[in-house]
């Protein structure tokens, strides 16, 4: 007889479980509420599915901020590369772009959802659209799941379940109920991967909401201690920043209860500070008779000028031929170090990646067994790991995945 596995949740971490529990040989239930698989795994990088990171493992591991050293055994067995092979076998043909980041060669989310979702398939993996309510034991050990609709006995069950972001995919928390039922210690959610809750000095965010600015720097102050910087994209909204490089630089300010932050944006990185003077002179050459406030087309979007003069501290009808050297200099300084007062991450559900999970101590790290409760298994985002941007967040999901789903079957290595 084929041992019997239940496998909660059809997103990364569960079908990846599925599959490497079917592979092995057992009987395999995997319970998903959504009509779709791999829910959120579609809306990831955009839609295109940043799959994982053509990493090393030493590289893999330095990109998981929280409880990194859990994921050394899963990781050396299956890293960036394995992962890679592992799509391409599935009929998904992959490609690196800048930072090691793997895409589908397609950029389509879907084609990847819907290899695993065919290979789950070509392995009679039962798909059931059930919630699960219930985790059942006897003896210290797991017997079966009681779903909403029905009862699903089983020798190993495998959550998957996700964690507390992005809650219309499905991750609802879930797993994190059903873990603390088991007996397991759940760490404190948060956001990590998360729009900022922000202010500019003496203004809301609001007055620039909309404002997209490409190709910018950024870089973010832990007290007064520069702790990250990067470039790229940022978007201002009504409650404060977004866009790629502000999710990026969240992961990193992990201590919002004792310590402050802010961000500088620079506005002219292709440009050091004596050039950008001489741009600055070039520019006032040109509007030698105009008020302050319309020389700056040319370095800065129309949206940004009037909130970049008040910053400035030049009256906005000053003639530009009456700007000191010294307010040039302070202007110069602004486009170099625009401030952003951070207030703090917004809540979860805005989330990209749930921080905080089951507590790993509670976790065998080789198989993902639960050292509570015989039989119980974890998977991806419910445990308590999470990694900046650029496919490592999925590629826990894929090694925790297989790791569990091999355990489970009685195949672990």
């Amino acid at each position: 007889m084929s041992k019997r596995i239940v496998v909660i949740g059809g997103g990364a971490a569960g079908m990846m479980a599925a599959i490497c529990a079917a592979e092995s040989g057992a009987a395999v239930t995997l319970l998903e509420p959504n009509e779709r698989l791999g829910k959120k795994l579609n809306i990831t990088g955009k839609g295109r599915c940043n799959i994982t990171n053509n990493a090393d493992l030493e590289t893999l591991l330095a990109n998981v901020p929280r409880n990194g050293k859990f994921l050394y055994s899963a990781f050396s067995r299956f890293d960036g590369r394995a992962a890679m092979a592992f799509f391409e076998e599935l009929g998904v043909p992959v490609k690196t772009e800048r930072g090691n980041r793997v895409f589908p060669v397609s950029d389509r989310a879907f084609d990847v959802s819907g290899a695993l979702e065919r290979r789950l398939r070509r392995l009679r993996v039962q798909l059931v659209r059930d919630r699960a309510a219930d985790l059942t034991t006897a003896d210290g050990a797991v017997t079966g799941v009681t779903g909403e609709k029905g009862t699903y006995p089983a020798q190993a069950v495998i959550l998957a379940t996700g964690g507390v972001s992005y809650p219309a995919t499905g991750s609802t928390g879930d797993g994190h109920r059903l873990a603390a039922q088991a007996g397991h210690t759940v760490t404190e959610l948060r956001g990590s991967l998360v729009p900022l809750e922000a202010t500019l000095p003496g203004y809301p965010c609001r007055t620039l909401q909309g404002l997209s600015l490409r190709n910018v720097g950024l870089t973010v102050f832990e007290d007064r201690k520069k702790i990250y910087t990067d470039f790229g994209e940022l978007l201002f909204t009504h409650f404060g920043v977004s866009g790629p490089l502000v999710l990026s630089a969240s992961a990193h300010m992990r201590h919002f209860n004792k310590k402050t932050y802010r961000l500088e944006i620079d506005l002219k990185p292709a440009l050091d500070e004596q050039t950008l003077d001489r741009r600055l002179l070039s520019d006032f050459e040109k509007h030698i008779n105009s008020d302050f406030i319309n020389a700056l087309g040319g370095l800065l979007p129309q949206k940004l000028i009037p909130m970049a003069v008040a910053l400035s501290g030049i009256p906005e009808r000053t003639k530009v031929h009456e700007i000191t050297r010294e307010q040039r200099r302070g202007l110069l300084t602004l486009l170099k170090h625009f401030p952003v007062e951070v207030q703090g991450p917004c809540p979860v559900e805005q989330a990209i990646v749930t921080s905080g999970g089951v507590k790993v101590s509670e976790i065998d790290p080789k198989t993902m067994e639960s050292k509570v409760v015989k039989g119980l298994y974890f998977a991806g985002e419910v445990i308590d790991v999470d990694a900046y941007t650029g496919g490592f967040n999925l590629q826990i999901a894929w090694a925790t995945g297989r790791a569990a789903g091999r355990a489970a079957a009685g195949t672990e290595e």
